[in-house]
This record gives structure tokens, sequence and C-alpha cells, in this order.
């Protein structure tokens, strides 16, 4: 029987990868669900081509242009995510969770109940409501999987063995400007954030990949997915990429974790887990990169971000929905011209001193729209307020 597949999130970069992944083993996987925002031509190609019944287009004004179409077509094309109940009548194999932003955190949290396992790629969901998903996971014994690379990694080197766990390095390849003099900063250009050396992302991603900022949320990530101390966990940079995560156990045995720049063996590994029999797409092993690791600690006066890790509360709480939500308000004005790269690092460094958001580091997020409502207030008044 076919292991039955839905993904959130499959007209994007990890969604497209764990198809072409599915497609090369069709006879043992069907996709049931497949979910994207406003790029319907993807989707319905995505459903031609792996026979998928039903769709989720969640953009309101893009679903209207195609409702008459929708209404003749072998299709069942849906808004939101509350058709759930009508597509799952009893738990499939495995969900991918690939939404951008908080906008996943709700359906992350809806599907859950309907899968045996769900492998999430969105950050902004464990970082702000990991207390919320954790508890949903625990109540309907669905088994979770991290898909970042670095988070994976950590996930296959720990296997049960937390406890042995002296300390965490997560690396940084420290994107397009790692080698740059700070002296420059102030006249980056988008194109040139843009850049990344090693991955092909989204614009987001990528521009907070240029800050580290990126480091800083997988380092929450860390702390949150494998009950950490934030002491326990620290960040290096790797221009190669190849190494994704280093474990130093209690015993003085030193674990690297590494494998090419492709988000395929994460995925992969996140959908076959425990079979040993598939092969990945490394024909060998990268020894120059080897021979060259160039580990180092961040320079944090290039990359000043990796300091609110000092600053962030031992428990979860609603001030990680602040964080996420300034950032992302702040790396959009970037895109859009309204702001220099370097007021990025300086206005999320004031609006984080706030007193009127300091009082969110005491609050443990109680449920999804509180998370929301918070993150819909920063990104409106508080920016507002710091442009």
């Amino acid at each position: 029987m076919k292991k039955k597949i839905a993904i959130l999130g499959s007209t994007g970069s990890i969604g497209k990868t764990l198809l072409n992944i599915i497609e090369k083993d069709k006879s043992n996987f069907e996709v049931v669900l497949l979910s994207a925002n406003k790029n319907y031509t993807t989707l319905i190609k995505q459903a031609k081509r792996y026979n998928v019944k039903n769709l989720i287009l969640t953009d309101s004004k893009t679903y209207k242009k195609i409702s008459n179409h929708s209404a003749n077509s072998k299709y069942k094309i849906y808004n939101n995510f509350d058709c759930f109940k009508k597509i799952f009548k009893k738990k499939i194999h495995y969900s991918m969770s690939s939404i951008t932003g908080l906008d996943g955190l709700k359906p992350t949290i809806d599907i859950i109940k309907f899968t045996k396992k769900i492998a999430i790629a969105n950050k902004e969901s464990i970082i702000c409501g990991w207390n919320l998903i954790r508890r949903e996971l625990k109540k309907n014994n669905t088994k979770f999987i991290p898909v970042d690379s670095e988070h994976f990694s950590i996930w296959y080197g720990l296997k049960n063995n937390k406890d042995l766990i002296e300390k965490i390095f997560i690396t940084a390849s420290g994107g397009p400007f790692l080698n740059l003099p700070y002296s420059k900063f102030k006249n980056i250009k988008i194109k040139e954030a843009l850049k990344h050396p090693n991955w092909k992302m989204g614009k987001k991603i990528t521009i907070d990949s240029a800050t580290m900022m990126n480091k800083v949320f997988e380092i929450i990530e860390a702390k949150k997915l494998f009950n950490l101390n934030y002491k326990d966990l620290s960040i290096l940079t790797h221009p190669d990429s190849y190494i994704h995560a280093i474990i130093k156990y209690k015993n003085g045995l030193i674990k690297l974790i590494a494998h090419e720049t492709n988000m395929t063996i994460p995925i992969k590994n996140t959908l076959y887990e425990n079979d040993y029999k598939i092969k990945s797409q490394t024909a060998k092993l990268e020894i120059s990169k080897l021979n060259n690791l160039n580990l180092k600690t961040i320079n944090i006066n290039k990359f000043p971000l990796a300091k609110i890790i000092n600053s962030l509360p031992d428990k979860n709480s609603l001030y990680e929905t602040v964080l996420v939500s300034a950032n992302d308000e702040l790396v959009n004005l970037f895109l859009n011209k309204k702001i220099t790269f370097i007021e990025i690092n300086t206005k999320i460094k004031k609006i984080l001193k706030q007193k009127e958001l300091l009082k969110y580091k005491k609050k443990l997020p109680k449920n999804i729209d509180e998370i929301l409502k918070l993150a819909k207030y920063v990104r409106s008044n508080i920016i507002l307020k710091s442009i």
C-alpha cells in the first residue's frame, strides 16, 4: 500500500525538492494534498504531474479568480486549511510543513492530528509556538523531525543521547559579507545581499543569512527542539557549509555531521528515516572541504545580531514572536529600499529594548491567536515608530 503524503507549501523550494524525491519512487508514495498561497499555475502543474486531487490556495484574490475554473475541474480546490477533516479520513504517513512565516503556524498545528509523522521546515512556527506544537505532537502521538540541515543534523547526531552532550555548534556560511570589511557595510546594496555563496533560497532568508539573524533563529530552534540551554549552543562560521553541526560529548568525543549543500539529503532522510537502503546523490567524500574546514567564531562587530542570543529568556515566551516579527518587517523594509542594510541591525536592537515589549519575556504563548495578534501589533505599531 502506498504511503500517503501531504505538502503544505508545495510551490516553494522545500516542497519542490520533496516532490522530486517522491517522483523517483512513485510506486511507494501517493501525494494527497498540496497547498500554495498565490502560485496557482505551479500548483496545478504539480497536481497534474503527481495526480493530486486536493489543493489549497490560501490567497483570497487568486482563489476567486480561479473559482469558476475550479468548479468544472477534477480537483477539489479549497481556500483555507479548514478542509483537513474532509480530506483525511484517517492518519496519513507523512506531512511536510514548509509554509513561509507565521502563516504556517496554524496549519502546522492543525495537521498534526491527521499525520503519523510531520517534518517542519517553518522556523517561525517552531520559534514562536513550539510549546503549542509540542503539546499537539504528544496529544496525537505524532512523530516530529526537523528539516533544516542544521537541526536535522543535530537530531540525527543525538539519537537519544542528550544527557551525554557537552556542547553543540551550529555552522554558518557567513553569507555574502563574511570577508567584507565592516567599513563597507553602509554601502551594501540589495542585489549584493541576495548573493548567497552556497544556497539558493528565498529573498527573506537570504537577507537573514547576510545579517546572521538566521543563525540566531537556528540557535533558538535548537534550544527548543532539543530542550537545551543557550550556554550549550554556539555558532561557528564555516564558508563551505559542508559541516552542518558539531556535537561535543562529555566523554571527549566530537561528532561532525556533514553533507553537501543540498536540501535533498535532510528531506529524503525525514521521508525514509531508518530505511538504510536508500541512496543519496552524494558520489564521494568531499576530502578537499574536510582538509579546509576554516571554522571560526563569529565576528561580533561585523554581525552584532548574534549578541541577541544573550538577551533571550530561558523559557518559551512571546518575546520570540517580538523578535521574529520585528525582523520580518525590517527585512521587508530593506528589500523595498526603505532602510539600509545596517539599519536592520540598529533598529531591531532598539526595538527589543522597548519597555512595552520586554514584558513579553515572562509571558508563555497560550494559543495561536495570541501569537498572531502580537506579531501584527509589532509589524504595524512598533515598526512605524522606528522608521
